[in-house]
């Protein structure tokens, strides 16, 4: 769950390249660290799991049956391009890597294009310039409280599941 998209943090990365604060190949390190190791997680639960594996696990990670059906839709649609563009859109960004590893994408070209959209988000910070400031501005009062709203929902959400596992064994939960 992202507290912070990474859109922005690649685009803050990109303005620190462009200040000379950070090296170019240190933030696309740094990047695909960041962005692709989360999803290669997602690739690699579709790519040995398959869809039976995350139907069953994948609710404890916020993986409903509905972004299974709906990336899988988009990955069968647009084929293994999809990857790079489904980046844009929420919820589906992290889900297509799952249809990816079900349809044994190869590795390297979903690590490839993954990749890509961190270098993307990169050059557009380093074209912002100073006018990362004014955002950086804009958004700073609000982060600390994104963060604990966030943290507190997640909390929420593990305290709900909990329950229902405890009570489910007691037969005291139903659907």
């Amino acid at each position: 769950m992202e507290v912070i998209p990474s859109e922005i943090v690649l685009s803050y990365g990109g303005y620190l390249i462009a200040n000379q604060q950070i090296t170019f190949a240190g933030a696309v390190i740094a990047g695909t660290i960041g962005g692709v190791l989360a999803q290669l997680f997602l690739y690699w639960a579709g790519y040995y799991g398959g869809r039976s594996f995350l139907e069953k696990y994948g609710k404890d990670v916020l993986i409903r049956e509905k972004h299974l059906d709906v990336a899988e839709e988009w990955f069968n649609r647009y084929g293994t391009g999809v990857i790079f563009g489904a980046r844009f859109i929420p919820v589906v960004r992290h889900a297509i890597s799952i249809p990816a590893g079900i349809a044994k994408m190869s590795f390297i070209r979903f690590t490839t294009l993954t990749t890509t959209w961190s270098i993307f988000f990169l050059y557009l910070g380093m074209g912002l310039g100073d006018n990362w400031k004014q955002m950086k501005e804009a958004a700073s009062p609000y982060i600390t409280d994104i963060g604990i709203v966030a943290g507190a929902l997640l909390l929420l959400y593990l305290l709900i599941q909990w329950y229902k596992k405890r009570n489910a064994r007691n037969g005291f939960w139903h659907h």
